[in-house]
């Protein structure tokens, strides 16, 4: 029972990151800080700032939807915090796995790689899935291509709705957007590191550059009026109007006010999350030590200005009690054109121009969290937890089945998973990762206190308990259907491990065998 929670030794972890471990292989170090942090902005700005400020506005901040963010970015600090000490110390590319097996044993370690496939790769179904929905309005909304009825049915799948031509509501046959787009970048994957860190560095351009456009453009015409929310307040507090009972899927809660803004925070916290993908490349940095911590933190700060800022013009050109729409964006755009007074030549080009940045920043979610997966896979087959994910490909130095395995489970998925059950268990995944990361900055403090730190989290013994009780709290706020999926995931879980991972675990092989 005790080699259950059988620990990996922190310096040997990092030994075998430098020379590649028993085989010696290496993946190759070609990433520096720029490329870092335009991963974490590629993999944090997608869907989120598209759909979730609308959400959080209308319903439960207003204008104050802008304290709402600043919140959520303070809580996703404290994590990604910790997630800087321990890539910072521990620069190996199983992330939250690979800290977990030095700090809370193996079984954790499983349990946390495990729960990280939902975040990985069931995000990117998740996203791939959004991306779709993305390029369908592009083409039929915006550009006016004629689509038959067949066609319409292959961009949703077997469990969705889908509307026909004559009004009809049918279910889908299979998502091929979806499917293709994630083939289409499991080859970039599969080519190399360098190759998909420059097709996400001119993705990400693109849609900053539609970001900043929107932004520049929206500020002109913004209304003051719009962000009183509250005529009667004073000084900051005009932003939040006042409280109020509203009802939300048959629940009573509490809507607006402070109550209102802190629930807002735990909505577009969600918009944070994909930053610690970064850490998955840590053994494809030339530097990890020091730009690790470089690409988590300084990802996370510009993606919260940027949410602020879209926050601030969005909710000042249009009321905040029209944004409960699934494209607020949209809407957005729409009164920022005719405010301006452009023709519908302009506006055309506007719009789709937003939609082209929206599904640029789909499409770098959708590559970095795919990278991200197929590194977790890559380290959980070096410890000997899973077969064959371990081997790189000759030519390119990728994890080649691990990449494979990844965009199939992705297009399958894509194809023909309901977007809102995976999207839940995407959630509770990512949040349950950062706990963990959180509870083990403290441990490995106390346990091995004199493993060198390039980066220390400060005020650890403050910033890792906040860190670790903020994403437990906006856990607690997600359906008691997504808490039983994630139990029989992990049922799933650990019915692999004790059928094989504890079998072929590498580190228990030599513990039993005395080498340790």
């Amino acid at each position: 029972m005790a080699n259950l929670f059988i620990k990996k030794d922190v310096n040997r972890l990092i030994a075998d990151a430098a020379d590649g471990g028993e085989s010696g292989h290496r993946l190759k170090r070609t990433l520096g800080p720029f490329n870092l942090i335009m991963l974490g902005v590629g993999a944090i700005i997608g869907a989120g700032i598209f759909s979730l400020t609308g959400t959080a506005a209308a319903y439960y901040a207003g204008p104050g939807i802008v304290y709402s963010f600043i919140i959520g970015g303070i809580l996703c600090a404290f994590a990604g915090l910790c997630y800087a000490e321990m890539a910072a110390m521990v620069p190996v590319s199983g992330s939250a796995y690979a800290y977990s097996y030095a700090t809370l044993g193996e079984l954790i370690a499983w349990i946390i790689g495990w729960d990280l496939v939902l975040e990985y790769a069931f995000g990117s179904v998740t996203v791939a899935t959004s991306w779709s929905g993305y390029f369908f309005s592009l083409m039929t909304k915006t550009l006016g291509v004629p689509i038959s009825d067949d066609w319409i049915r292959l961009t949703k799948g077997p469990w969705e709705l889908v509307t026909l031509t004559d009004g009809t509501q049918v279910f889908g046959w299979w998502n091929l957007p979806a499917t293709l787009v994630a083939l289409f970048l499991t080859g970039i994957l599969y080519r190399g590191i360098q190759e998909s860190a420059f097709i996400n560095n001119l993705i990400v351009v693109v849609k900053l550059t539609i970001i900043f456009a929107f932004i520049a453009l929206g500020w002109a015409v913004v209304d003051p009026l719009h962000w009183v929310g509250n005529s009667a307040a004073t000084g900051l507090a005009r932003l939040v109007p006042p409280a109020t009972l509203a009802m939300r899927n048959g629940h009573e809660v509490m809507s607006f006010g402070w109550p209102g803004v802190l629930t807002g925070a735990g909505v577009v916290f969600f918009a944070y999350i994909g930053f610690d993908a970064v850490s998955t490349t840590a053994q494809e940095c030339r530097n990890p030590s020091r730009d690790l911590p470089i690409g988590i933190l300084v990802s996370l700060v510009t993606c919260t200005f940027l949410y602020i800022l879209m926050a601030l013009v969005l909710t000042g050109v249009v009321p905040y009690q029209e944004l409960g729409v699934p494209d607020p964006i949209a809407v957005g755009v729409d009164r920022i054109v005719s405010l301006r007074g452009w023709s519908e030549g302009g506006q055309r080009m506007f719009t789709f121009a937003v939609k082209v940045g929206a599904l640029a920043g789909l499409t770098s979610v959708i590559l970095v969290l795919m990278l991200g997966q197929t590194r977790i896979f890559y380290s959980m087959a070096k410890d000997g937890l899973l077969p064959w994910f371990d081997h790189l490909s000759e030519r390119y130095s990728t994890p080649d089945f691990a990449t494979v395995t990844t965009g199939l489970i992705v297009a399958l998925g894509a194809g023909f998973l309901p977007m809102s059950l995976v999207g839940e268990l995407v959630s509770i995944g990512t949040l349950l990762a950062f706990v963990l990361v959180c509870v083990g900055i403290p441990i490995l403090r106390i346990k091995n206190p004199d493993v060198p730190r390039p980066f220390k989290t400060p005020l650890y013994w403050l910033v890792a308990p906040l860190g670790a009780l903020a994403c437990f709290w906006v856990m607690t706020g997600l359906p008691r259907d997504t808490w039983v999926r994630l139990v029989v995931w992990l049922i799933i879980g650990f019915v692999i491990y004790f059928g094989y991972g504890s079998k072929h675990s590498k580190l228990r092989l030599e513990s039993q065998n005395g080498k340790r």
